[in-house]
């Protein structure tokens, strides 16, 4: 029996120090996944692989949680292949939002409201989200950020445009008392009131700008979705 237990002990041990050897050093790292934004030696160094640590101290949920603190970074999975592989399989957030910032910086914000990017020049392509509350304009922070709960209604219209129907609209404006309007390139706007029933609201919008003759009009108002006005 004693002859067993040293045996065994003394397998576990050298198995133990086996593991610390070279033998299994995360050597294999892949980034997989569509990540434009986020370079694949970014991911790489944010899990804290870069330079090939040891397999056993690879920490797949802490990795994770790194490498989701990169800005454009929406999820990531790290999963250890042993003896020395280790896949990060990442998502993307796609930027659905520019904002004003301070200085004249402008940020790409994301449908939750995450700050992607701040710059010094406007972003093409995006629709501007214009926030206020009874303090003032909301301003956004920082990159890795979140917008107030105040933005909320303007993120919830950004992420349900349809697509043929945001190719026309060039700004959110959300009022202290969480309405909705939308500012069209045709020089319309929109008074969406809540963002109660908006799949019924986007229809009246692209009915009424289908049909209607709007010459000379400068407003659409769905804030009764069954009874829509043009004015």
């Amino acid at each position: 029996m004693v002859i067993a237990v040293v045996i065994v002990v003394a397998i576990v041990a050298g198995g133990a120090a086996l593991l610390h050897t070279s033998l299994f050093t995360a050597r294999v790292v892949t980034v997989t996944g569509i990540h434009p934004q986020t370079s694949t030696a970014a991911i790489v160094t944010a899990a804290g692989l870069a330079h090939r640590p040891l397999m056993i101290n690879v920490s797949p949920s802490g990795a994770e949680a790194r490498v989701k603190a990169l800005p454009f970074i929406a999820s990531a999975r790290v999963t250890r292949h042993w003896p020395d592989g280790v896949q990060i399989a990442v998502s993307e957030r796609i930027p659905m939002a520019m904002m004003a910032g301070r200085a004249n910086s402008w940020s790409q914000v994301d449908g939750s409201g995450r700050i992607l990017t701040v710059q010094p020049t406007q972003p093409t392509g995006l629709i501007q989200l214009v926030v206020s509350t009874a303090k003032g304009s909301v301003v956004p922070a920082g990159v890795g950020t979140t917008l107030p709960a105040a933005a909320g209604p303007g993120l919830q219209v950004c992420r349900t445009l349809p697509l043929a129907f945001s190719a026309q609209v060039l700004s959110i404006t959300v009022a202290p008392d969480t309405t909705v309007d939308l500012a069209l390139n045709s020089g319309l706007t929109v008074v969406m009131g809540t963002v109660t029933d908006l799949t019924v609201k986007y229809q009246d919008v692209a009915s009424i700008i289908a049909h209607a003759s709007l010459q000379g009009k400068k407003t659409i108002d769905v804030t009764v979705p069954e009874a829509p006005t043009e004015s």
